[in-house]
């Protein structure tokens, strides 16, 4: 068992012989959902060459997708940038992405007063509209439901600056920590889940427990109601 599932939700589940029998969820189980996802890009490669995004292609989840979208740019000469997400209302969970070009909107300078003023740093953000959306479907897969190729700006296969080297080292950490965040809240959302209906079943139990105590008390006051009436001697 892995050392970060909760130590007292396993104890409890094991002293009370709820494990595989019952309808809780087996939390090992969970656990190997969570950190071995079988997540293979499911896009056509051509050779060497990633095909062009379309509208329709699917993937096995949002990392398979973002890895083909990364591939993509890598190849044309740009660099995408991990844009706005949309999440499910019941869970939480994303359920829909933008991977956009690492020059997407504009710079927005500070308006603060009182802010101490630097000298500005060259922005690298043109406002370009080339894009990639990505939304689940219902049966789990990931669909691109919107793909715009074109760019405002010259795209170079070649030679990639120091700066935006050190964006895409930038960008890569922060699609790291998204994607670890966004594991850590799965995991507590499931464990709260499942901590539910652990203590629902302990409540049902703890129920008939009582059911068949108090059938027993009332078995025992009926048994000495008949030892203590008198023997008819007729």
């Amino acid at each position: 068992m892995r050392n970060n599932v909760p130590y007292v939700l396993l104890k409890y589940v094991m002293l009370h012989g709820l494990t595989r029998g019952s309808h809780v969820v087996d939390l090992e189980a969970v656990v190997e959902t969570f950190e071995s996802p079988a997540e293979q890009t499911s896009a056509a490669c051509e050779g060497n060459s990633i095909v062009e995004p379309n509208v329709g292609m699917e993937f096995d989840s949002e990392e398979a997708a973002k890895h083909f979208y990364d591939e993509y740019a890598r190849q044309e000469g740009f660099i995408v940038r991990l844009d706005r997400c949309h999440r499910s209302e019941v869970d939480n969970r994303i359920i829909s992405r933008r991977l956009s070009c690492n020059k997407q909107g504009f710079h927005v300078r500070s308006r603060n007063a009182n802010k101490p003023v630097h000298k500005p740093r060259a922005s690298i953000r043109e406002g370009c509209e080339a894009m990639m959306l990505v939304k689940v479907n219902r049966c789990g897969k990931w669909v691109v439901t919107k793909f715009v190729k074109e760019h405002s700006h010259p795209l170079n296969v070649t030679c990639i600056s120091s700066y935006d080297r050190m964006m895409v080292s930038k960008d890569r950490k922060i699609q790291q920590l998204t994607k670890e965040l966004e594991l850590r809240d799965r995991q507590c959302h499931e464990y709260r889940r499942m901590l539910l209906s652990l203590l629902e079943t302990v409540e049902e139990q703890t129920e008939c427990l009582s059911k068949k105590v108090e059938l027993v008390v009332n078995n025992v006051r009926t048994l000495e109601n008949e030892v203590k009436k008198p023997l008819n001697t007729d």
